[in-house]
């Protein structure tokens, strides 16, 4: 399970909401060569998704896990992150083991996704500037901040990847309040990478994103 501090889960759940956004619109509208409208036009939709979904979702809270899957998932780089999060331990690694890791962070990422979003308790959110990407650029942040009165505002930052050959961009990370949320993922599971292997925490990661999803008041 993802072991945040509350504050950053608030944070969080807010993030997830604003890369929510109906299948319809995306297709139409949503250039993904340009990062910072892309979010930007998501994060109009992205609280009416959820505020009309809310009735279906506490009957059936696993109904989020099919939202993210649909809608948060392709503005997602679960690849490029899996990598990241493996980093040294991709040195002589078998690439099937490989292959069954980065598909099982993936699932993990959905079911932990889901899971946070239980916590949608209507924020908002607030950008920062746009940046300015040079052209050979293949990185990029996106600045925010969410608003969460009574509580302080959070600040957060995407990190965004370009894709090469179809110059889409996707986020592959995510900074809150100073601390990236993939940096802390890799410290955790290094070591037991390093010992167990990297069958070993698909395994777990697989067990992990099988859970069902639950609201506190239900648990």
């Amino acid at each position: 399970m993802l072991k945040m501090m509350s504050h950053l889960k608030i944070g969080f759940v807010a993030v997830m909401a604003l890369l929510i956004s109906t299948q319809a619109f995306a297709d139409a509208t949503i250039d993904k060569t340009q990062p910072y409208q892309m979010m930007t036009q998501v994060s109009e939709i992205a609280f009416e998704r959820l505020k009309s979904e809310q009735d279906n979702i506490h009957k059936d809270p696993e109904l989020l896990k099919v939202i993210v899957e649909e809608e948060l998932m392709p503005y997602v780089n679960a690849q490029y992150a899996a990598l990241k999060l493996l980093g040294p331990n991709l040195k002589g690694a078998d690439r099937k083991d490989v292959r069954v890791f980065i598909d099982a962070f993936r699932k993990y990422l959905v079911s932990s996704y889901a899971q946070v979003l239980t916590q949608y308790t209507d924020q908002t959110i607030e950008f920062g500037p746009e940046p300015k990407i040079k052209a050979d650029s293949r990185i990029t942040s996106i600045k925010v901040d969410i608003i969460d009165t009574p509580r302080p505002n959070i600040k957060i930052e995407f990190k965004l990847r370009k894709d090469k050959k179809s110059g889409e961009w996707k986020a592959f990370d995510m900074v809150a309040e100073g601390i990236s949320l993939l940096s802390s993922k890799q410290s955790e599971w290094n070591t037991k990478i390093r010992q167990d292997g990297i069958l070993a925490v698909a395994g777990e990661l697989e067990k992990l994103a099988a859970q069902p999803i639950r609201f506190e008041s239900n648990k």
